[in-house]
């Protein structure tokens, strides 16, 4: 019987055969700092009112390239798949 593979709730740099990146849109900072993430991404990502993002970002050559929002519950899912199994070998030990 075939296992089924376990669906992961965020993309991965490891996953291979599909692509998680690509541009949704272009949006602007206005001078107090702030930007509106456009609906149709809100609503694609099911983020709402209250939600928590966590902010990654990436640097090349000493200047940030890239810029990532994580919602907060799959970072912790992250955590907990990545630092999990690590953590049960240490405990068991």
């Amino acid at each position: 019987m075939a296992k089924k593979e376990k669906s992961k709730p965020y993309c991965s740099p490891l996953d291979t055969g599909t692509s998680c990146c690509k541009v949704e849109s272009v949006i602007s900072i206005d001078e107090r700092g702030q930007m509106v993430l456009p609906k149709e991404i809100r609503d694609k990502a099911k983020i709402g009112a209250g939600d928590k993002l966590a902010v990654m970002s990436w640097e090349k050559n000493g200047k940030v390239c890239c810029i990532s929002l994580i919602k907060t519950e799959d970072l912790t899912a992250m955590a907990k798949d990545m630092l999990g199994p690590m953590m049960k070998e240490i405990i068991t030990k």
